[in-house]
């Protein structure tokens, strides 16, 4: 996997592809703006992209990892060469293990103010509860701690766990860390079923972690095929 490292002057640069002796890291959840807002890996391996709106994301996670002791962070935006499409097939079947060995995981809620007193209100309502890849960074990470748009901490994913079960329909014990191989299929796929991603094959995908499975993406087979292939796994 491949990091960000934060240096003395509030500058982040990407580390050289790590396999062994990976420092300890935070990690990023959150639902993608427009393509052309993200800051990519093409764009941090050019120096620029600061004037994107997806920086602020960036920044938010420099800034939250300092305060916890981490000099590295993995945001997916821009941590996966996406035109190698041997790295992205690499990172895809790798998440849920890169979320799992993550010191913390930020859920950047970009949909939720903490300015006033309703932030619950649009929490339960967040963008980030209806997506696919977003299920396995609930579940997959140890720590998880929820921020609103202005990088305010809500709370985590154990004082917020009753919140989160009624949001998502995940048992809090699932929630807590009990092992997912204990819960049945139909069980685990429930708690899908009603999340959406951009590209239709990721709807099955998004699940490869859950299962524990490996499978190669194919994009272009569509979603039928990618869930008959994602069955024969499991």
């Amino acid at each position: 996997m491949r990091l960000l490292e934060l240096n003395n002057h509030g500058e982040v640069s990407l580390t050289k592809d790590l396999i062994n002796n990976i420092p300890p890291y935070a990690i990023l959840s959150h639902t993608w703006g427009e393509d052309n807002e993200e800051v990519t890996f093409q764009d941090l391996t050019q120096g620029v992209g600061k004037s994107k709106a997806g920086y602020g994301k960036i920044r938010f996670c420099r800034e939250q990892a300092t305060r916890d002791g981490l000099q590295h962070v993995w945001i997916d935006t821009c941590c996966i060469d996406k035109s190698n499409s041997t790295e992205l097939s690499e990172a895809l079947n790798s998440m849920f293990r890169w979320y799992c060995d993550a010191a913390q995981c930020y859920v950047y809620l970009s949909d939720v103010s903490a300015r006033g007193s309703g932030w619950e209100s649009a929490f339960r309502k967040s963008r980030w509860f209806t997506r696919g890849w977003t299920l396995q960074e609930l579940l997959a990470p140890r720590s998880v701690e929820f921020f609103s748009g202005e990088g305010e901490r809500l709370g985590d994913k154990n004082s917020l766990d009753q919140q989160v079960r009624e949001i998502t329909g995940i048992p809090i014990d699932a929630l807590q860390g009990k092992s997912l191989s204990s819960f049945s299929v139909p069980a685990r796929l429930s708690w899908a079923k009603k999340r959406e991603t951009r590209r239709q094959e990721d709807k099955a995908y998004s699940l490869m972690g859950i299962f524990g499975i490996h499978m190669s993406p194919i994009y272009g087979e569509g979603e039928a095929e990618a869930f008959e292939r994602l069955h024969c796994e499991i």
